[in-house]
């Protein structure tokens, strides 16, 4: 990450930082790298499990700020199980607006932000859904350029009627032939992305420039990531290898088009 210019990283899946404070605050410093956040699963349509939720929430938001992050990135799940998706009703929708409200007061209490990620198999993965979301909540968001595309979102129109509410860009680039297909069900999600779902920036046919040009005029002033997801099956590739060419062609994408000192 260093080696490309990269300054700053989110905590990323289990296991790819260290889970104890001290070791996690060696590494980054070793590498002179800062960590902004990380991604949460939450459930927040249902009542039933909301003082738990919230409990969580507060948990995991003072552990970010011991941690120096700074970032909540929420996704809507059904269930920690990650149970498939369904169309909420108007009161779950109504709800969940509610509880983004509630956990965003309770994770300032640590100086942490929420911002809500809408994600493919979430209950806020289609232009609907974000549509209907958007308009309960006052929470920030994290436009992902990527799976909100997937889900049929204008991500161009999305920065330009939003842009007060953008707290976090997930920066991806994709193949929207096969987004069509996973959305027809015909291929699964780990499929679809071992297919070649994700490209470099500028390599897809999402708009990624101009949602930067959008926020970049309209002041925007939070991080930019650059998540290029892939599905690793087999050996782990060698140094200099795998997704970091494809990581490099996206930073190097993004120094053509933009005067980025750092990334």
């Amino acid at each position: 990450m260093t080696e490309l210019g990269i300054v700053a990283t989110e905590f990323g899946a289990p296991g790819f930082l260290p889970d104890g404070d001290a070791e996690l605050s060696a590494l980054l410093n070793r590498f002179g790298v800062s960590v902004t956040g990380g991604f949460v699963p939450v459930v927040l349509h249902d009542p039933a499990v909301a003082e738990a939720t919230v409990a969580e929430a507060r948990r995991i938001a003072e552990t970010f700020r011991r941690r120096g992050a700074s970032l909540f990135i929420a996704a809507a799940v059904v269930d920690p199980e990650w149970s498939p998706r369904f169309r909420m009703s108007d009161e779950q929708v109504r709800h969940m607006g509610a509880m983004l409200d509630r956990l965003s007061a309770v994770t300032a209490e640590y100086g942490v932000e929420l911002v809500l990620h809408p994600h493919t198999g979430t209950l806020v993965e289609t232009a609907e859904d974000i549509e209907r979301v958007l308009a309960a909540s006052s929470c920030k968001w994290c436009l992902d350029t990527g799976h909100m595309a997937i889900g049929g979102c204008d991500v161009v129109d999305f920065a330009r009627r939003t842009i007060d509410r953008v707290g976090l860009v997930h920066l991806k680039d994709v193949d929207m032939a096969l987004a069509a297909r996973y959305n027809a069900k015909d291929i699964s999600w780990m499929e679809v992305v071992q297919a070649g779902l994700f490209h470099p920036l500028g390599a897809g046919e999402v708009p990624v420039a101009d949602v930067i040009e959008v926020l970049e005029k309209g002041g925007y002033q939070g991080w930019y990531v650059i998540e290029q997801d892939v599905a690793i099956t087999g050996d782990e590739p060698e140094y200099g290898t795998g997704p970091v060419l494809d990581v490099r062609a996206s930073v190097e994408y993004l120094r053509s088009r933009f005067e980025v000192v750092a990334v």
